[in-house]
């Protein structure tokens, strides 16, 4: 266990309205994973004066294995942090007088893991970077379009996307496919629910009303019942099993709440945009080991146009649609320092930065979505190789693959913004930075200068904040619409912003 001090997201707690409450959330990435009590206050203020507070009281890493012929997730690891951080949450709570009122599960997207009729996981979850579905991506369009695909679920084609992986299992009957994060609540709970934000990733959503594409499963020989019934932010699926109680020290009554299981959709409800700025039409990128970026929409874009542009229309919290491109992330980066330090190179981060800051614009650039970078392998000479194929050459030093990347990723965050606002017919007025890259001075400050729009970075914690508003939400701790729980997550944030710079000043 590796417990931490707190870390106040929106100003100190001050005891407040709902002193003595406090929500558990579980929020895990691809290469890491969280247990995280998140706390609200009141100050007092005429509006409410809430707060928000996040306190990590259990990490742990997390990354595929291989194992049984393929990359896999070694879930039962996983899932034996996730009770070690609960019990850690409950000792913590516990001794400062405090209830978890509720849980809350957020993951990555796309992968699952198949369920028996008595609750048994039948494998290890395959990782959506094993190859296995890349041959399957030409036999599921024989069976479907791709234009009546994308028509009905709006969902950017991806060769890891849910519906692919599926077409290589080679038998489904009786079985039931639970995401990540309806798998871990699967195990808390008893109970077998698709929450709705990760559901919308499967290539099986229909994007418009919001239900399974069920007339889908037919022509791809999937089960009808494969996945559970759906259930959206902020519903209660269950309470802890016995079992599950006795392990952590909480009471069985305590509640899993649905939040926006799907990583990025908590992190959008956490962007502290407010609709009383003079901001109020704003881009995201919620940048971490992927970059998610795009608009919040009230409704999905399913034309032809943004199929070509491949953007997908994801569900947000609230019914919101995010309307998105997945854009390669730091992964890149932290690929390289794996492989550096293979080596004996291991540099700290910011003397990385700063070399590479110092570097003169106008480098070489690549396309961080390749998928030649997406499975795990010798990153540094993956992209060196990639910018000889485009007649240039980077030299060998980590301070200039550092910049290529930070370059290549601000151009295509700038890029990708740009479509979407010609897709979408909206006008964006600032930029929106949430998650690890928001901590990434120059990463930030390249964004703004490609994009030449105004960068706004922060909150760090935007996912686990996101996760703890929608469960306070759902305790009557927090109230309101996105709108005011953003301004919660706004409220004493350390916010940085980062503008344009002139041609003379550009780095």
């Amino acid at each position: 266990m590796n417990t931490v001090p707190a870390s106040p997201v929106g100003g100190d707690v001050d005891g407040g309205l709902f002193a003595g409450s406090v929500f558990a959330a579980v929020d895990i990435g691809a290469s890491s994973g969280r247990v995280i009590l998140g706390r609200i206050s009141t100050g007092g203020e005429a509006d409410g004066g809430r707060r928000a507070a996040l306190d990590v009281v259990h990490r742990f890493p997390n990354g595929v294995v291989e194992s049984d012929g393929g990359l896999r997730w070694d879930f039962d690891a996983l899932f034996a942090e996730v009770l070690t951080g609960l019990a850690a949450a409950a000792r913590i709570a516990g001794e400062r007088g405090e209830t978890i009122i509720s849980i809350g599960i957020d993951t990555w997207a796309v992968d699952y893991g198949l369920v028996n009729k008595a609750g048994e996981l039948t494998a290890q979850p395959y990782s959506y970077r094993d190859e296995r579905s890349r041959a399957a991506v030409a036999r599921v369009h024989q069976k479907l379009d791709p234009a009546r695909l994308y028509a009905t679920t709006g969902l950017q084609f991806l060769q890891f996307n849910t519906l692919y992986q599926l077409a290589t299992e080679p038998d489904l009957g009786g079985l039931q496919a639970l995401l990540i994060p309806d798998l871990i609540a699967f195990l808390l709970t008893g109970v077998r629910r698709a929450e709705a934000t990760n559901a919308s990733t499967t290539g099986l959503f229909d994007a418009v009303a919001g239900e399974w594409a069920s007339e889908l499963f037919g022509p791809l020989g999937l089960p009808q019942d494969l996945f559970p019934p759906l259930i959206q932010p902020g519903e209660t699926l269950g309470t802890l099993l016995p079992g599950i109680a006795e392990r952590t020290g909480l009471p069985e009554a305590t509640k899993v709440v649905a939040v926006g299981s799907h990583d990025t959709a908590s992190a959008v409800a956490a962007v502290p945009a407010t609709a009383d700025s003079n901001e109020e039409n704003f881009a995201y990128i919620s940048s971490g080991t992927w970059s998610l970026v795009g608009l919040e929409l009230q409704h999905p874009v399913l034309t032809e146009a943004s199929r070509a542009a491949n953007f997908t229309n994801e569900r947000g919290v609230d019914g919101t649609t995010r309307y998105l491109r997945n854009v390669g992330g730091l992964w890149l980066l932290s690929e390289c320092q794996r492989t550096w330090a293979g080596a004996g190179y291991r540099p700290a981060i910011g003397d990385l930065l700063d070399a590479a800051a110092a570097l003169p614009p106008g480098g070489p650039r690549i396309n961080p979505d390749d998928p030649a970078f997406i499975a795990p392998d010798n990153m540094p000479d993956r992209i060196r190789a990639a910018v000889r194929n485009t007649g240039a050459v980077l030299p060998d030093e980590p301070a200039a693959i550092v910049r290529c990347i930070l370059d290549s990723l601000a151009a295509g965050y700038a890029r990708t913004i740009a479509d979407a606002e010609r897709l979408a017919g909206v006008a964006v007025d600032v930029v929106h930075i949430v998650g690890g890259g928001s901590q990434n001075t120059l990463l930030c400050q390249l964004t703004a200068q490609a994009t030449g729009k105004p960068v706004i970075a922060g909150p760090v914690e935007a996912t686990a904040l996101g996760n703890v508003l929608i469960q306070a939400r759902a305790a009557g701790a927090a109230a309101g619409g996105l709108p005011q729980l953003r301004k919660i997550a706004g409220a004493g944030t350390a916010l940085r912003r980062y503008q344009p710079l002139t041609l003379d000043a550009a780095i």
